[in-house]
């Protein structure tokens, strides 16, 4: 038997790795060993895989590929998936009669190679056996159904895209060949996608996937009330009993023995004896099937089906993704999840001996691996990534138990908000501020803010990743309400003091200080790459101690000897712009912003990509004062030239190279533009390196220059931090008071560099759409990249605001305004929650939404009816609720009294001024849609609703009543460990593809793809992006299929790993849909773009640039069809979005115009085809300088002309070779005939002319011209 096609992933012997996707992870790939050794030390990590032959019992023995590296195991859990030997879990595997070792590799095995005959051997249960038995065999019971996905457990997550291609694109393109037939394909999208409807369903949001309607194998499975087995029949070897009703309505009952048998108890009577007729067999589903017959046809009907889906749509995600609606599920009876919500499944899945796992050790041990070379470092990379995903899902479960309160605290005396949890070996702390920690700071604002600020301390200092020094595992959930910290514990840490075991750093802020030269030389490491300063503090007894990282870092030596640091809230510097410090002037540009600004905590601090922008930045500036000085001693001593030949090659240099700045150089600019270009600085900077400082001249240019830039050295540049400065009860010793001077001023210039730079920047790029936010995720990402912290929101809409190009940043502004809305929202939300009692949640919440979204103006909550009763009652037990008072104080809450605390809310936080006083207002002036608002609010704050048509607008009803609340979920914040050597084979494949190497580029992107799946198993973020680019490469050098098959497989991850409406999901749709119609699959294609074409509308409305690509791309594909008018209403919106967003200049819009009059032309409406081909020529004709080209504008206008006598509908090829042009696709012209490659010639002058910021695609990449291409970043 052949594995599935869909299951062998980019020709590796990888195995579905749908039950266990850590298992199989070492793909053996294709890569080619001689490829660029010189570029990097590629190891080949690929033995050559082989064939092995399996035989089971009662199937024929079939061929299984499998390779040297991978383990007995990994063999059992393919076993276990495989349609005929699903059933099997309890078996071992032989060789000549020797039964392998489940932990060995398969090379180390005597007597194993191609063509090895390996029996399944049914083994003996035990206990544990027996019940891995039953749950696998649930697992496959419930493996089509979706509970799981809407429930967010066990890592599963939806996935419609089978839905819109009916099963797998690659053969449904060989089954319906719709070239000829054109006739069949229906075309009309449904009413609420036509451009212009006002109307936004949210049902369509999960479509109805036919494969769900569950065929029902059982009735019930359940564990026996008669469990466990009492002496008497332990001794007969009953391991335990089950409990099941049939379809046909027979009950049965089994004793698992070394064998499974029906036997005779009822539910009342317990008879161990065999039953009669009696059925015995190894396994459960074999002997359901001879008991039930119509379990025997379902449940073979059922493992079909499960085997023909994708393996991406069941394989685990890495970290759990919810979903923020769901249909109404019926509960049905699961003993599995009965018995694990009460065992708390502590350690069950587990497998490891010792029951409960020690986080910390696994963690650190991890860390620890060899990582000399590939292999070791692969190894390595993945055990820290399976670690933390592990932990991560512990932690979040550990975290919701708390707050639901079925933890016991380990201080119970105290009052709730001051305790302290542990479970499975995890510490929980709440995000309050208890004992006054935090007072000086900002209290519970600050006790809120500071473990964000340590995970990203915890983040920065793995990504550093220093021999010697540990952090521990961190987490941070935000659940109802509140804010918990999960974090693995040191060793030894609970038997002793705080104050005892911190060796290095302060614990009370600075009062007390100590140092410790191990921590010192660890820490030390780490300096360079995070600007960490080494400085000296005063300590209480005003003597100097030396540190190296904030004061509130604390080092702590645990009992397995390890070095751990801790608290990491201030690793990088303060944001002086929410730090009013008296006697401090911050600079012109700050305060012109209104800044400094009061905030609700003292611990705002710079962003890591911030302090990488400055220091790029002021590296610029180095060179170039270095430059300018040396040009001028130069211009000094002309006669002694031989002093410094660089510079003068630096001359004739310059213009051939232009600056070959790295990335970041965007801030750079405001320098003086005379200054010579940036290769030239390079080259004198080296000279500069290669004199030993024996030239005083040189070295005095080097002085200055980091005078200037405010180096803290004096011979090279070199910027760092100093954490501590403005921090309170930190005090610093006298002598070093001029470079405490220097490094607040530095920190002034990094305020003000954020402002002036960093922000213009963001809009300049939103401006010219290299950045295109589409939700509130994708706009505090762009915010974040370029270090703007999200407290800077309210700044950047003003600045849009007063932008004399507003119009074309409408989408930005409003998404903004959505954010900002929607954040604030968020933090009333959370203070709300706390006030809420359990059984009161759902009530609440659908209460809140309709004060915040329902035009229903007297929201009035409707109390439990148990709550009425029990409130006298609860005065004594109230302790539950860790926030206290009054717990249904939140039923009063009014729609006009939620917006004017949002309006003020923005205005304390955001320092904006709102201009709505409620939900109506807001959509009406800021041109918002209440769907929007709901998903980012759910998304938020972690709320699940029904998924049916709310009706937000009605006056006499509120929209959601407390059934349309299912859940709420857990908001969680963790580290992403990264897989290094996968990454940088990526950058290199994209670096030479954009040189217009494509195979190798593809080669080094299949490594990288390769790697990944090594690091990270089958499934994530990073594969996606390889996958997306590996696509686009593939179509280019014209594999269509392979790039459907590619891109499907990022459609299927995205909506996995991402979610189903991510604004990522929504652009691989539109990928996939034009490699579907390059493979002739048009109706398919249209699908998906309708698809993408919804989730747009519901995730940031009409309006936006992205949307007139997702247009032209629906215009064209129906042209193709023949639906012209259809065609037209997608390519006139796609026109007028465009001139609003690139203005009535630009090349997208004569692009537009172009495609209009190619439609109206094909309906024989000349007159307004020549209209169209007008005003596109005109805009050629303007844009492009030299005369000789527009003139080559004028046959296509005399062709029209001359076609006006017959028309002919449009050439599949024509209508492919438009779609390439609108989405940044261009391949070489071949001939120069038609108006197409004409517009190619065109575009690429006016490429060369502005270097390439006039066709922005969707990918931000360059134009795509001479076998250059696009690439995703």
């Amino acid at each position: 038997v052949d594995m599935p096609p869909a299951v062998v992933m980019n020709g590796n012997a990888g195995h579905d790795q749908a039950e266990e996707a850590e298992s199989k992870q070492d793909g053996s790939g294709d890569a080619d060993p001689s490829d660029d050794a010189n570029e990097q030390e590629v190891i080949v990590i690929q033995d050559t895989g082989f064939t092995v032959k399996i035989q089971a019992p009662g199937t024929e023995p079939f061929d299984l590929q499998v390779s040297p590296q991978e383990m007995v195991q990994e063999i059992h859990q393919v076993l276990m998936d495989r349609e005929d030997t699903c059933h099997r879990t309890c078996f071992s595997l032989q060789l000549d009669g020797n039964v392998l070792d489940n932990f060995a590799e398969l090379k180390s095995i005597e007597g194993l190679q191609e063509g090895s005959l390996l029996k399944v051997v049914e083994e003996p249960y035990t206990v544990r056996e027996a019940r891995i038995h039953v749950r696998h065999i649930r697992d496959l019971l419930k493996s089509l159904d979706p509970s799981d996905s809407y429930n967010g457990v066990d890592c599963n997550s939806l996935s419609f895209l089978s839905v819109f291609t009916d099963g797998d694109l690659g053969d449904s393109g060989k089954r319906k060949k719709k070239g000829s037939e054109l006739e069949q394909i229906d075309c009309t999208p449904p009413e609420h996608i036509l451009p212009g409807s006002k109307d936004r369903p949210l049902v369509p949001l999960q479509p109805q996937n036919k494969d769900w309607k569950p065929l029902q194998c059982l009735k019930v499975l359940t564990m026996s009330g008669w469990n466990p087995p009492p002496g008497n029949r332990k001794m007969h070897g009953d391991l335990m009993y089950l409990f099941i009703v049939t379809v046909e309505e027979r009950h049965v009952s089994i004793t698992a023995s070394t064998h499974l048998t029906a036997y005779r108890s009822t539910t009342y009577t317990f008879n161990p004896k065999p039953a009669n007729p009696s059925f015995l067999s190894h396994s459960l589903v074999e002997l359901l099937s001879q008991i039930s017959p119509a379990f025997k046809k379902n449940f073979t009907a059922l493992q079909k089906k499960r085997v023909q889906r994708h393996p991406f749509e069941r394989i685990a995600t890495p970290f759990q993704v919810y979903s923020w609606t769901a249909p109404q599920i019926d509960h049905a009876m699961d003993c599995v999840r009965a018995e694990d919500a009460y065992t708390s499944r502590l350690g069950y899945e587990e497998h490891i001996p010792g029951q409960t796992r020690d986080w910390n050790e696994e963690l650190q041990t991890t860390r620890e691996l060899a990582r000399k070379n590939l292999p070791e470092r692969l190894l390595r990379e993945r055990a820290i990534f399976k670690v933390h995903s592990d932990f991560a899902a512990a932690a979040t479960r550990g975290a919701m138990a708390v707050i639901d309160g079925n933890v016991m605290a380990i201080n119970p005396g105290e009052e709730t908000r001051m305790q302290m949890f542990i479970w499975n070996n995890i510490f929980f702390s709440l995000g309050f501020d208890v004992r006054d920690h935090y007072k000086e700071l900002g209290g519970d604002a600050a006790a809120h803010a500071a473990p964000t600020n340590d995970l990203n301390g915890v983040r920065a200092y793995g990504a550093v990743d220093v021999e010697g020094l540990y952090t521990l595992g961190t987490v941070v959930v935000d659940y109802r309400g509140y804010r918990v910290t999960a974090q693995s514990i040191i060793p030894g840490i609970l038997e002793r003091e705080q104050e005892q075991s911190v060796i290095y750093g302060s614990i009370d802020f600075g009062k007390t200080v100590m140092s410790h030269p191990k921590y010192l030389e660890l820490l030390e490491k780490t300096s360079r790459p995070l600007k960490v300063q080494r400085h000296a503090v005063l300590n209480e007894k005003d003597s100097a101690v030396e540190l190296c990282s904030s004061v509130e870092c604390k080092g702590i030596i645990g009992n397995d000897g390890r070095h751990y640091i801790l608290d990491l809230l201030r690793t990088f510097p303060p944001d002086l712009n929410f730090l009013p410090v008296e006697g401090e002037e911050l600079s012109p540009e700050s305060q012109k912003q209104g800044f400094p600004r009061q905030h609700r905590h003292r611990l705002a601090c710079l962003r890591q990509e911030l302090i990488e922008a400055f220091v790029e930045h002021r590296y610029l500036l180095f060179m170039k004062m270095a430059a300018l000085q040396l040009m001028q001693q130069k211009a000094n001593k002309e006669s002694k030239t031989a002093a410094l030949p660089e510079s003068i090659t630096a001359e004739t240099v310059s213009d051939s190279k232009p600056a070959a700045a790295p990335e970041a150089s965007e801030a750079g600019k405001e320098a003086d533009e005379t200054i010579p270009g940036l290769a030239q600085a390079k080259e004198l900077a080296e000279s500069l390196a290669t004199d030993d400082g024996s030239d005083p001249k040189s070295r005095e240019v080097v002085l200055n220059a980091c005078k200037a830039v405010g180096s803290i050295s004096n011979t090279s540049f070199d910027i760092r931090f100093n954490p501590d400065i403005f921090s309170p009860g930190v005090r610093f010793p006298e002598d070093s008071a001029e470079d405490i001077q220097k490094q607040k001023q530095l920190l002034k210039d990094a305020a003000a560099f954020l402002v002036s730079c960093q922000i213009p920047s963001l809009i300049k790029d939103c401006l010219d759409h290299t950045a295109l936010p589409m939700d509130g995720a994708t706009m505090t990402e762009a915010l974040h990249q370029r270090g703007i912290n999200v407290r800077y929101l309210g700044n950047v809409l003003e600045f849009v605001d007063k932008m004399p190009a507003k119009p074309q940043l409408e989408h930005v502004y409003r998404i903004g305004i959505t954010e900002l809305i929607t954040r604030c929202t968020k933090h009333i939300f959370k203070t709300y929650l706390q006030g809420v009692e359990l059984s009161a949640l759902s009530a609440a919440v659908s209460h809140f939404l309709n004060c915040f979204l329902s035009s229903f103006p007297d929201a009035v909550a409707h109390l439990p009816a148990d709550e009425l009763v029990s409130r006298k009652k609860n005065k004594k037990r109230r302790n539950r609720v860790p926030g206290g008072g009054d717990n249904t104080a939140w039923a009063s809450l009014t729609p006009s009294e939620l917006w004017k605390n949002i309006a003020s809310e923005a205005l304390r936080y955001y320092h904006f001024t709102l201009q709505c006083e409620s939900v109506d207002q807001a959509v009406e002036k800021y041109g918002l849609q209440k769907i929007t608002l709901l998903r980012e609010i759910s998304v938020k704050a972690g709320i699940q609703i029904l998924i049916k048509e709310y009706n937000f607008d009605s006056r006499h009803k509120p929209a959601f009543t407390e059934e349309d609340i299912l859940n709420i979920f857990p908001v969680v914040k963790h580290v992403n460990p990264k897989a290094s050597d996968a990454f940088h084979f990526f950058q290199s494949g994209q670096a030479k593809v954009q040189q217009g190497f494509l195979k190798e580029g593809c080669e080094l992107i299949n490594e990288a793809l390769n790697l990944f799946n090594n690091v990270y198993g089958a499934m994530h973020v990073e594969i996606c992006a390889c996958l997306r680019l590996l696509a686009r490469l593939n179509y280019i050098i014209g594999d269509h299929p392979e790039a459907l098959s590619n891109q499907q497989k990022a459609v299927l991850m995205s909506e996995r790993v991402l979610g189903i409406e991510h604004p990522n999901t929504i652009q691989e749709y539109m990928h996939l849909a034009l490699y579907c119609f390059a493979n002739g699959q048009l109706s398919t294609a249209l699908k998906l773009l309708y698809r993408a074409r919804y989730l747009m509308l519901m995730v940031c409305g009409e309006d936006h640039p992205e949307m007139a690509l997702l247009d032209s791309n629906i215009g064209l594909v129906l042209h193709g069809v023949m639906e012209y008018d259809l065609s037209l209403r997608f390519l006139e919106n796609a026109l007028s979005i465009n001139s609003k967003y690139h203005g009535p200049r630009s090349l997208k819009v004569a692009l537009s115009h172009h495609l209009v009059a190619r439609v109206y032309e094909s309906k024989a409406e000349f007159r307004s085809a020549l209209q169209h081909e007008k005003e596109g020529y005109t805009i050629y004709k303007n844009q492009v300088t030299p005369p000789s080209h527009s003139r080559r504008f004028e046959p296509p206008l005399v062709q029209l002309c001359h076609q006006a006598a017959g028309f002919t509908a449009p050439s599949m090829a024509s209508v492919l070779e438009q779609l390439n042009i609108i989405n940044g696709i261009i391949f070489i012209p071949l001939s120069q005939k038609d108006l197409e490659n004409l517009k190619a010639e065109v575009q690429r002058r006016q490429q060369l002319q502005d270097s390439g910021k006039i066709e922005e695609q969707q990918e931000d990449g360059q134009l795509a011209l001479d076998d250059k291409i696009p690439v995703d970043d």
